[in-house]
């Protein structure tokens, strides 16, 4: 057998170990309570459609959501009693789409929930369709929840937020709440004697100094504990509590899927033991959320959006559960890059596997996250680049290896120039300028507005693979303009900046910026390097 053979079984083995270790199996042993959850929140909305689109799901659609609910769970909770548009809401009341009749087929209880904001004609709309609903449906709607955390979004004063609830608890039989975060409750503690059930919302991911998921669910005890004694007589009940399965970390709190799965079970025992009235946030992927919570906005939900569940509620957990198609995919790309540099050169071996794996690692961060049509204009434009960009490392690292003569270096003027005439630059310079002026912008968005981006690793793990191939084949960049200075720099300024800012619990974070300072530092060592020679001479 060949030494190149030889190698790529060797390499491939390793890659399908390590895609597997990565997604072993785990958290089997933290069980779940006998019985279903309490409640989930439900949206109908499916992919493509969202409170501000025309589309609104059939009765059908609404049927299949609740009876898969049904399996897991005891209730639903709603958010708006007349759904999204106006064309929305007609389109609803014309197919008799009253998800409480609905979900008492379905054999489910339902928190109704009236929307209030800051129109006063149409929160008038919203109480009148829900007190109907509310009294249509006595023994199905167990619970109206006037209002979700209008405070928070300051929609409405404290005095008229409380007139509306005064107004709905007025006209329907069911114990009436009213539901926003915990900080809000503690600032407004007048809104309680208005109400039956204080509804607190404890989202962990999302407080201002977030929790990993075991200190979070260590707080929840005493948050329940402190509600009790601040508002005596009142039933305290959790309105939203969950864990977002994918999205950026926020310090040590990390989106996964395991840690949905471990904190929903861990929550579920904790609720069962001590009796907590809770809901859980939320059935399905809300796709649309994506525009104003990112990612992590657009999974919470115990279903995926195409209504597969995530992960079992008792068992081992993957977190990744179609790894074996990357993993196939990383192979087979690792392979093909090998066998382009002519398998000859062993030291090419590693690297071609390591940038055909990161291909795949950035196909698994990108495609299963294609929210909106500019995504996929991203996607569409990023991925064949960066695969692009991974033959042209190759190569240029095989010509080093071999000592052959590279072509003139192209500097980031010239690539500019090339853009401005709207020509590609094509070359291995100039996607290297390219990836690194995007780095940079990335980099800033991360730091000035970075509350719901992600940390952007797979949309350049190649580049960051090929400037450590610049460092271990001493390719230093020649003939570099102010262009490619300034990106390096402010990448690398913006680099540091941003990890003092997300902290080193945030571990995400720490592995891309630690990238993005791979990425600049070819340009701002070949820098140091003249300035140096400079000084000497």
């Amino acid at each position: 057998m060949k030494p190149g053979h030889l190698a790529c079984i060797l390499l491939s083995l390793f890659s399908l170990y390590a895609w597997y270790s990565l997604n072993r199996p785990q958290a089997g042993d933290v069980t779940m309570p006998p019985g279903k959850f309490n409640s989930l929140s439900y949206t109908p909305y499916r992919n493509g459609q969202g409170p501000m689109d025309k589309g609104f799901p059939s009765p059908a659609d609404i049927s299949q959501d609740l009876a898969l609910i049904a399996h897991e769970a005891d209730g639903i909770r709603t958010y708006a009693a007349l759904e999204g548009t106006p064309a929305q809401t007609a389109a609803r009341l014309a197919a008799h789409q009253d998800i409480a009749s609905l979900a008492k087929k379905a054999g489910l209880k339902m928190w109704l929930g009236i929307w209030l904001g800051p129109d006063a004609a149409r929160n008038r709309a919203e109480m009148a369709a829900g007190i109907a609903e509310a009294n249509a449906h006595p023994h199905t709607v167990t619970r109206v929840v006037v209002g979700n955390e209008v405070l928070l979004r300051r929609d409405l004063s404290v005095n008229d937020l409380t007139a509306d609830i005064d107004y709905v608890r007025a006209r329907v039989k069911q114990p009436v709440a009213y539901a926003d975060v915990t900080d809000f409750w503690r600032k407004y503690p007048q809104v309680a004697p208005h109400v039956d059930v204080v509804m607190i919302h404890v989202l962990p991911y999302w407080e201002n100094h977030p929790m990993g998921v075991s200190q979070a669910l260590a707080s929840i005890d005493s948050t329940i504990t402190e509600f009790k004694t601040l508002f005596p007589g009142k039933r305290i009940s959790i309105g939203e509590t969950g864990w977002p399965s994918r999205g950026r970390w926020r310090g040590p709190a990390a989106p996964s899927r395991v840690n949905e799965a471990v904190y929903l079970r861990r929550f579920a025992t904790l609720a069962a033991k001590d009796g907590v009235d809770y809901n859980i946030i939320e059935a399905f992927d809300q796709a649309w959320k994506y525009q104003q919570e990112g990612v992590a906005g657009a999974n919470w939900g115990i279903w995926t959006a195409q209504r597969e569940l995530k992960f079992p509620l008792e068992g081992p957990v993957m977190e990744h559960p179609y790894w074996p198609r990357y993993a196939a995919l990383g192979v087979v790309v690792s392979i093909a890059l090998f066998t382009m540099a002519g398998m000859r050169n062993l030291r090419l071996a590693l690297p071609a596997f390591a940038l055909g794996n990161a291909f795949s690692f950035a196909c698994l961060g990108t495609l299963p996250l294609l929210y909106d049509k500019w995504q996929v204009l991203c996607a569409l434009v990023n991925l064949p680049l960066q695969l692009a960009f991974a033959v042209l490392a190759l190569r240029r690292a095989g010509a080093l290896l071999a000592g052959q003569a590279l072509p003139p270096a192209q500097n980031g003027a010239a690539v500019l120039a090339r853009l401005r005439a709207f020509r590609l630059p094509l070359g291995y310079d100039g996607l290297w300028f390219i990836f690194l002026a995007s780095a940079a912008v990335s980099e800033a968005l991360l730091v000035f507005n970075g509350r719901y981006l992600d940390a952007p690793m797979p949309a350049f793990i190649i580049p960051v693979i090929a400037a450590l191939m610049r460092l271990w084949s001493r390719d230093k960049p020649q003939n570099m303009g102010w262009e490619e200075l300034l990106a390096s720099f402010a990448l690398a300024i913006l680099a540091l900046a941003d990890l003092l800012m997300e902290g080193a619990q945030n571990l995400d974070f720490v592995a891309w910026n630690a990238g993005a300072l791979l990425l600049a530092a070819p340009c701002i060592l070949a820098a140091e390097a003249k300035k140096g020679r400079r000084g000497v001479s």
